[in-house]
Order: C-alpha cells, then sequence, then structure tokens
C-alpha cells in the first residue's frame, strides 16, 4: 500500500491524506488457528478436538432456520436440526512479498477443518501472545487471516493490507496489520467468550480487532486496509471491506459482485491507523496536521447469497492495481474448467460432479497444495505477480495514474506485496 495517512483511534482532527504514486503499500500474512505452527493458545490435540466437536446446524439469530433470504446471524445456543441446504467453505491464501521471487510450492496457506474450541486463554491479549513474529508468512507486510467462529460452523477469513508510508517514520507496517489479522483470529476462535452481543458481524470483528491494535503496546504504530467476510453454513456471506483491499464473488464465469474501493483521493485508501505517541507529542507542542485515521464503522458491507461452486476471492491491492475483475475471472474461470470444477456444457458452464472431491471436502484431512482452493489462490497471485512486473502490459493502477497524471508517463505493472484468499463453496444434502 501506498503512504500512511491515519491517525490514532480518539483524534478528533482528521485530515486528508496525500500519497505519491511512487509509495507503496505492504503487508504482512498473519495466520492464527491454522497458522504455520501450533498454538500455545490451543492445548488440546486436532484429533481430540473433533472427537467431541459437535457444531451449531443452523447459527442463526433467532430460535428456527427459516429459508428466508438476506442475511442471517449465529447465535451461542444449540439450534434447531438442520433443514435447509448446507455450504461450507474450503479457504486457502497464496502471497508474495514486493521484491521476492514468486515460490507455488511455498506461499501458500491451507485452512484446516472445523475443531472443537479448548483455549488456554482467557482473553484476546493472552490469546495474541500464541503468535510468533518470526514464523509469519513471507509476504511483505500484507497480511490475511482464517478462523473458525467459536465452536459454530460459521468460519471469517479476509485480508490486511499494511500501509509502506509509515516507513519513512520509522515503523514497521507489517505490525498493524498483522496484529489486526491476528486479534480478529482471537475474536472470532473464543467467540462468544468475553462478546457483549450474541451476534458477529464483519464490520464488528473489525473494530474489536482496531480497537485491540491500538491498547496493545507493542504495535507502536502504522496503519492498513482490511477486506473481511463472516460466511454462515446457511450460505449467507456478509462482507465489510475498508479501503482499496478488495473482494469478488464468481460463479459459473461470472462476477457476481465486485467491491468498489474507498479512497480519499487518488492512491488515498481509507485505512485503519494508529499514530505513535511521539509523534502525538509532537504535534501537542509543535503543531501541524493531524494523521487522518478512519473507522470500522466506516467500511463498506455487503450481502451475499453463494450458490454450490462459486469461488469469493479476498486480496490485497497487490492484485486489484494489476488485475481486473475480468482478468481474475479469466484465471478463475480456465483452472475452474481445466480441473473440472466447472465443465462446459450444451453451450454454457456448470458445476463439475467432482467439486467436492477437488476441494477436499470429503477427506477428514486438512486439504493441501493440490487442492482447488489452494491451486486457485496460487494462480491469482502468480498472475498478479507476473503482471506487477510486466512493463508492457498497463495494470488498473498504470491506467489510473494516466488518468489522473497525464504527465506521469507511468506504464506496465505495479510492484507490490501481494495476498489473496481463496474461498470455494460447496454445499452438501440437506440433513
Amino acid at each position: 500500500m501506498s503512504l500512511s495517512l491515519a491517525g490514532a483511534l480518539g483524534l478528533s482532527t482528521r485530515l486528508p491524506r496525500s500519497r505519491a504514486t511512487s509509495s507503496h503499500r505492504a503487508s504482512s500474512s498473519s495466520l492464527f488457528l491454522f497458522y504455520l505452527s501450533a498454538s500455545s493458545c490451543f492445548s488440546s490435540s486436532v484429533a481430540a478436538r473433533h472427537a467431541g466437536f459437535h457444531s451449531q446446524s443452523c447459527s442463526v439469530l433467532r430460535d428456527t432456520c427459516p429459508a428466508v433470504p438476506g442475511i442471517r446471524y449465529f447465535h451461542s445456543s444449540p439450534q434447531i436440526r438442520r433443514t435447509a441446504p448446507h455450504f461450507t467453505y474450503h479457504v486457502a491464501a497464496s502471497y508474495s512479498a514486493k521484491g521476492h521471487l514468486f515460490n507455488s510450492e511455498n506461499n501458500v496457506f491451507t485452512a484446516g477443518l472445523p475443531e472443537s474450541v479448548d483455549s488456554e486463554a482467557t482473553d484476546l491479549q493472552e490469546c495474541k501472545k500464541s503468535f510468533d513474529k518470526r514464523k509469519r508468512p513471507k509476504s511483505g507486510q500484507d497480511a490475511f487471516f482464517y478462523s473458525q467462529v467459536g465452536n459454530t460452523e460459521t468460519t471469517t477469513f479476509g485480508v490486511a493490507d499494511g500501509v509502506g508510508g509509515w516507513v519513512e517514520s520509522g515503523i514497521d507496517p507489517a505490525d498493524f496489520s498483522h496484529g489486526l489479522c491476528e486479534y480478529m483470529t482471537c475474536a472470532a476462535r473464543l467467540w462468544p467468550q468475553g462478546a457483549s452481543s450474541k451476534t458477529l458481524h464483519p464490520k464488528d470483528l473489525m473494530q474489536i480487532g482496531y480497537d485491540e491494535v491500538i491498547r496493545d503496546r507493542s504495535i507502536v504504530g502504522g496503519g492498513s486496509t482490511a477486506c473481511l467476510a463472516v460466511a454462515e453454513p446457511e450460505g449467507v456471506v456478509e462482507v465489510a471491506n475498508l479501503g482499496d483491499s478488495g473482494f469478488i464473488h464468481l460463479g459459473l464465469n461470472a462476477v457476481r459482485h465486485f467491491t468498489h474501493p474507498q479512497t480519499h483521493a487518488f492512491n488515498t485508501p481509507f485505512q485503519l491507523s494508529k499514530t505513535p505517541e511521539r509523534m502525538l507529542v509532537q504535534m501537542a507542542i509543535f503543531g501541524g496536521p493531524t494523521t487522518l485515521s478512519d473507522l470500522p464503522k466506516e467500511s463498506n458491507v455487503t450481502h451475499h447469497q453463494v450458490r454450490h461452486g462459486d469461488v469469493l476471492v479476498f486480496a490485497t491491492d497487490g492484485v486489484w492495481d494489476n488485475l481486473t475483475p475480468q482478468d481474475v475471472l479469466g484465471v478463475v474461470s480456465r483452472n475452474m474448467v481445466d480441473i473440472g470444477a466447472w465443465i462446459e456444457k450444451d453451450g454454457g458452464v456448470e458445476v463439475g460432479p467432482l467439486l467436492a472431491e477437488l476441494a477436499q471436502a470429503t477427506t477428514g484431512k486438512k486439504a493441501n497444495n493440490s487442492s482447488l482452493q489452494a491451486r486457485l489462490a496460487v494462480a491469482i497471485a502468480k498472475e498478479a505477480k507476473d503482471t506487477s512486473h510486466d512493463s508492457r502490459r498497463d495494470g488498473p493502477f498504470a491506467k489510473e495514474v494516466q488518468r489522473a497524471y497525464p504527465g506521469e508517463n507511468w506504464r506496465g505493472g505495479k510492484p507490490d506485496d501481494i495476498a489473496a484468499v481463496v474461498a470455494v463453496v460447496v454445499e452438501s444434502a440437506s440433513s
């Protein structure tokens, strides 16, 4: 991402930010429950958790499961047996740091199976301590996360893109984006422990993560965009997007929805931020403009009803500055058809009979790098990486620069950190 122009939570003065076109935003990736190393937050083994795992069959606020269109949320108490179609979300991520070579074998993450929460953590701060900064995925300053929500079948996942301009103030933007993802994962994983509400919306989850970042003295400052979802087994997905990371909903060779970036001006996205204490003191003594901070409540919220075979993609602007929605659709469609997840029939496209098998949805094990979702995530990240270094192919960022600043003569792609999270939707029979 580009320059940081965001302030700490609670600042009353808010001024516009300007960011040079040569500045780049970066973030680093974070995962929690299914992180690269075993988390000390969860003491029991995977096998033990699976043995005692009883998920909610219907995660709605009310005591019944009406087949009513629109958003529905999950409840902490047991619900009645499921009568509606049941959806699962098979998630993988791929990433690459700016200036690093892309490695399709190592730069990939796949989500694990639902587990019963058996955590030693008593609060979010204790949970956060389980993350090892040294074991972050090598994605520069882009961050991403995936988590089950409590003991429910609801999941949450998304991306955060650290504001690279904070480096000029001696601050590592990765700490903010990582911290945000780690706290959001903890809040989801421990839910409803400590929760003030029986519902959990993505905007609320973003607020919890942001509040904890502001309180965390180990995170000196920084800023980040964020785009995340809460996905329910009934097929309802709620998305909250702040800034110019983004989400695309694809189905059977079509774009069903694409988020529009939130920006204050050219290359100036909305962003969460935290201003270091020393900068606040300097501002108080010497005056001058304060930094700007947008808030989670300003994020754009959308609701989506998914179908069997749909593909959801959440990505930082390392993807969207280099690939259009149609580019991403093309990458996903080619791979879905080549692999057999979508099949061409009678001049159209339909979901192939092997979708669940390709997503490794029926193995009872954590999906691996050969799973459909991992292959899609890698394909998107690689296409964005290749395009970012192609001086002959103007991506969306180059075209925007040409419109806003004709004299800049910007051509080709925009090298940046890249993170792409992919969820493949699989519907199972009613039970």
